[in-house]
């Protein structure tokens, strides 16, 4: 039971780490070129979409 409630607190930590990551990378750092915030975009969405990804698989049972 406690590890469950772990994965899913794992779980939301990591994907609003990853929507914080993105919100700032393209609203905050104006120092960094275009293509370096890209990148940070996309890192920041893969950690979003891994999130999803778990959720759903918790969700359905499998982990």
């Amino acid at each position: 039971m406690w590890q469950r409630g772990l994965n899913w607190l794992a779980i939301i930590l990591v994907g609003l780490f990853g929507l914080m990551w993105v919100g700032i990378v393209i609203y905050a750092d104006q120092g960094s070129s275009l293509w370096m915030r890209v990148v940070q975009v996309v890192f920041g969405l893969l950690l979003l979409g891994w999130a999803v990804q778990k959720a759903f698989r918790l969700a359905g049972g499998r982990v």
